[in-house]
């Protein structure tokens, strides 16, 4: 077994990030790599990922509820719908992220999500770029940070108005939702997704 993965109390392997506090082992039993097919899900996903960029996960998770209350449980219709008003709401609430640009991103999103429920919608979109293969990492240094379909994904999704959509940014959010598994090869949770065999 790989030394990257720590055998928890309970008897499981995990990866050491996801050993370190009980929200982070949480949130990898249950949530990440599983697969997210909604419209309303991916675009959170999408949004939160965005957040993410230059901080660690575990600050944008311990904010999550925080978010989903600023951005109406991250519903595209009505986040399309905000205002100047509401960009300065979002502006000053401490318990999120206060960071202009992606705030905007995350406004200018929704609109672009709803723009692509003319052709097809936000789900058959991102889960198009599924590759035909996953990683099957072994050590941390194994999981790459992007791919070539990540990299097509972002460029796609720029080319219909999202910001903050970048390769590795897409490539995360393709682990968070199912799209590929990079559970390290002996963790419990490889193969857990019902997409991808351990």
């Amino acid at each position: 077994m790989s030394e990257d993965l720590v055998i928890g109390v309970d008897g499981l392997a995990r990866p050491f990030w996801a050993s370190t506090n009980a929200m982070l082992r949480d949130y990898y039993d249950s949530e990440w790599g599983m697969p997210v097919t909604g419209e309303q899900a991916l675009f959170e996903r999408l949004c939160l990922e965005g957040f993410q960029s230059g901080l660690s996960w575990s600050t944008i998770l311990a904010k999550r509820e925080n978010f989903r209350a600023a951005f109406c449980d991250f519903d595209p219709q009505l986040v399309a719908g905000f205002t100047e008003h509401d960009y300065q709401r979002l502006m000053s609430n401490p318990g999120i992220v206060r960071n202009k640009l992606k705030i905007r991103a995350t406004i200018n999103n929704a609109q672009a999500t709803l723009d692509l429920r003319k052709s097809g919608g936000l789900s058959e979109f991102i889960w198009s770029f599924k590759p035909d293969s996953t990683p099957e990492p072994t050590t941390y240094t194994e999981i790459p940070t992007q791919s070539i379909e990540s990299k097509a994904l972002a460029n796609a999704l720029k080319k219909r108005g999202f910001k903050f959509v970048g390769p590795t940014t897409m490539f995360a959010l393709m682990e968070a939702v199912g799209i590929v598994d990079t559970h390290l090869v002996g963790s419990h949770r490889r193969g857990s997704s019902g997409i991808w065999t351990a």
